[in-house]
């Protein structure tokens, strides 16, 4: 099949609702069934049309096409493994009231018109996503973990087949396929279909692998080294090729995907790149200025407030913040300062107060 649009192939959008993917593929399927229709390009179109269904009837399925596309779907299954899950859970009232369509499993496993015909194959392993959580000093850092992540590898007894002795399948002799011939009038049509004693497999098992029970996988625990990057954030994916489940029959593994999770610091917000500090300080500190001593990711730092200095204003500490993780440089520490209205005080304070307030109710007035 070509690289066509799925969505385009239905004539649908890409927001359709179940009840109009259903819809569309009964009727496509209607009129490109090659047991229905006479164009010699029937059977192709309507591999076409029940490929993109089975693709977007299916939620995981959708899922991967809409955010990697075809590429994406193809490199994860094989055609047969896409239609035999549209097999497993196929609503077949969709054709209710045709005719024709009894057939549609030889059309894509066995069937004699135009050729088609595909063996069971090696399938790839599912994908394995495992969260982890870091500090922000390791975000800003970089860190390496080591994890314990549950999964399958593929048995080294039998190398994945799960098989440990076959003999060739009596039904079929070994070709995998069944060939029918039917006899109308002068007419004769020939129909070769999948062999359902091997499953087209042309052998058949006489002793499953005792390792791994015939799976061709067995399940084990694995730690695995995972570096995290200076600059990770939270949400962020790690990929990890093939270290995810063991593929069927033989085939690759899949990836394991490890998402970062940045646990909230006490002391610093987080915004990109930079960090952001809430400074308090006095009102003696903001109006006559000061030099204090503040937490920055790696150790402390100094900064210097004015005289004068408003609350809520900010200092920016360059290159005291979070690498980023898609570019270069580092981010800054923004120091929000936050001046402090001092809620107990004692008569003598409190007379000093009132003497600085009298003394700039005065400047005031004599400057206007």
């Amino acid at each position: 099949m070509s690289k066509k649009d799925y969505y385009e192939t239905l004539g649908i959008s890409r927001n359709a609702s179940k009840e109009e993917l259903k819809k569309a593929y009964r009727e496509l399927a209607k009129k490109y069934h090659p047991d229905v229709s006479k164009d010699p390009g029937a059977a192709e179109k309507f591999k076409e049309i029940s490929e993109a269904y089975a693709v977007l009837s299916d939620n995981d399925k959708r899922m991967q096409y809409d955010s990697f596309g075809y590429d994406g779907i193809h490199q994860r299954y094989t055609q047969d493994d896409i239609f035999r899950d549209m097999f497993r859970d196929f609503d077949f009232n969709i054709f209710r009231g045709f005719s024709g369509f009894e057939d549609m499993f030889d059309i894509f496993f066995g069937r004699g018109r135009g050729g088609f015909y595909r063996r069971e194959g090696p399938a790839q392993g599912e994908d394995i996503r495992h969260d982890i959580g870091i500090t922000l000093e390791d975000a800003a850092s970089g860190v390496e973990k080591i994890i314990n992540v549950p999964r399958t590898e593929k048995c080294g007894k039998c190398n994945g087949s799960g098989v440990e002795s076959t003999s060739t399948c009596p039904a079929c002799h070994g070709s995998g396929q069944i060939r029918n011939v039917r006899t109308h009038g002068y007419s004769q049509f020939v129909t070769i279909t999948t062999c359902s004693k091997c499953r087209g497999s042309g052998s058949i098992i006489e002793k499953k692998c005792d390792e791994c029970n015939g799976n061709g996988v067995i399940e084990h625990a694995k730690k695995i080294s995972v570096k995290i990057p200076p600059g990770a954030d939270d949400g962020t994916a790690l990929r990890i090729p093939g270290e995810g489940y063991a593929g069927a029959r033989g085939g690759p593994p899949g990836d394991l995907y490890v998402v970062v999770h940045v646990k909230e610091h006490p002391v610093f917000k987080r915004e990109g790149s930079n960090i952001i500090y809430e400074l308090p300080i006095s009102f003696a500190q903001a109006a006559l200025g000061d030099e204090v001593r503040i937490p920055a990711l790696n150790g402390n730092a100094k900064l210097k407030i004015p005289k004068g200095t408003q609350t809520h204003t900010v200092f920016r500490l360059k290159g005291k913040g979070i690498k980023n993780l898609r570019g270069y440089g580092k981010g800054d520490e923004l120091v929000k300062v936050v001046v402090k209205t001092p809620e107990k005080l004692d008569e003598h304070q409190k007379e000093l107060l009132r003497e600085f307030e009298g003394i700039s109710k005065k400047n005031f007035w004599r400057k206007k």
